[in-house]
């Protein structure tokens, strides 16, 4: 588009790259509020069905289709209180970069093929960098509240952040390393065709990471049962308690771009992008322009189901406490990912075939020497990432809460009443 502008419009090079990134730009932000507005209408209704509810059923129809929009003029409208003990500067700025951390990762994120604001060979760790400056936007707003409760989500979001952020980084090398890119488009054509050459496929080592990366995603999002940044039942709100108004819908425009943007880097690296896995070719190189709709709402659809998994965890599982949250994380995500990480990397280098050269019809063929020896070395190497697993799990025979640094000394007494029986 830029060589558009520049060759038939006669724009000069520097403003038509400022006019194609800002177009990108508004195009973007309107995707992730519109996904915003249909993710709040969404979980009011996957949250209804699970509690036996209807969810809305009057603005909008029947099925409510207005009644987010109805909300969110309500708080456009609404006080934007701020508390007299606040900071006011960081309370200000804390909602605005919470959604800029959220809105940078879709820059680099492909929709389709060739669909992308901005091609990185970096992009994989582009967006896990931006998406982990969400968190300062959550600690600012929690200590520029001047409330306690708002303090002390704000404290826990840092500390979760932080320790998840190790174990999804790692769980993100997994794919990479057997794509051999970081790339994000790169490793979407490299999923074409059927649905057995998405990576979630591709060795056990891949599809226990999925489930790894989901997992400290969900985690990263502030969802349940990870939500104890927020955490209504004792926190009243967490680090949002003292807003409201705009700037308290900001909070959650962000919390849901996040969820997307987490959704669709799993869909790339693990569920095979755009790809339909239907047919054995790639549907923007047959149908042109066609394909490439076809291949955006591909991805869009992949995305908003993941999204779907996540409210469906939120209102299955109970919360978990901190000391969990963190045992959760430090004791069975960091050595699994770590487990999985090794073994991916064997796993490629046991993929390499020995072949010898024959001569059939005039034409040099090389056979493979190793045939399926390299599924029997696959299956053991599974069978030893479950043991490992298996014997992380039994290492120890303390309860979560025994094991956190600083527990009352009546944890730790026997026969004390706060101590479970065993």
């Amino acid at each position: 588009m830029t060589d558009f502008l520049s060759s038939r419009l006669g724009v000069a090079p520097g403003v038509a790259e400022l006019i194609v990134a800002l177009i990108a730009a508004v195009i973007l932000i309107t995707f992730m509020l519109l996904s915003a507005i249909f993710f709040v209408w969404l979980e009011r209704k996957v949250s209804a069905r699970i509690q036996d509810r209807l969810g809305p059923t009057r603005v909008g129809g029947k099925f409510g289709w207005l009644q987010t929009l109805a909300d969110g003029l309500k708080l456009l409208v609404k006080e934007d209180i701020i508390p007299t003990n606040a900071d006011h500067m960081l309370f200000r700025l804390g909602p605005y970069i919470a959604l800029a951390g959220a809105f940078l990762a879709f820059v680099a994120l492909p929709f389709g093929h060739k669909v992308v604001a901005q091609n990185m060979n970096v992009a994989v760790f582009y967006m896990l960098a931006v998406m982990s400056s969400e968190v300062f936007g959550v600690i600012l707003g929690g200590y520029g509240s001047g409330s306690k409760w708002a303090l002390f989500g704000g404290m826990r979001e840092a500390a979760q952040v932080v320790s998840y952020e190790v174990p999804r980084a790692i769980s993100v090398l997994v794919p990479v390393i057997v794509a051999g890119t970081m790339n994000l488009s790169l490793i979407a054509t490299q999923q074409v065709g059927g649905f057995w050459n998405w990576y979630v496929f591709h060795d056990p080592f891949t599809f226990c990471a999925f489930w790894t990366f989901f997992t400290c995603g969900t985690a990263s999002c502030k969802r349940a049962p990870f939500d104890l940044a927020e955490a209504e039942s004792e926190l009243v709100a967490g680090f949002h308690t003292e807003y409201s108004g705009f700037r308290w819908l900001i909070f959650f425009m962000a919390e849901y771009g996040s969820m997307f943007a987490i959704s669709g880097i799993a869909v790339i690296l693990f569920l095979g992008g755009w790809n339909l896995g239907i047919f054995p070719w790639e549907l923007s190189d047959k149908i042109g322009i066609l394909g490439n709709v076809i291949n955006v709402l591909v991805f869009i659809v992949k995305g908003w189901l993941l999204v779907f998994v996540m409210m469906w965890v939120r209102w299955t599982l109970p919360r978990l406490r901190i000391d969990q949250v963190m045992i959760t994380c430090l004791r069975y995500l960091l050595p699994i990912s770590c487990v999985l990480l090794l073994g991916v990397s064997v796993w490629q280098l046991m993929l390499w075939q020995v072949t010898y050269s024959v001569v059939r019809d005039g034409q040099v063929i090389h056979e493979p020497i190793l045939g399926y020896a390299n599924y029997v070395l696959a299956a053991a190497c599974l069978a030893l990432v479950v043991w490992a697993v298996w014997k992380l799990m039994k290492a120890s025979g303390t309860t979560p809460i025994q094991m956190m640094p600083g527990a009352w000394p009546a944890l730790n007494t026997p026969g004390s009443p706060l101590v479970p029986k065993s």
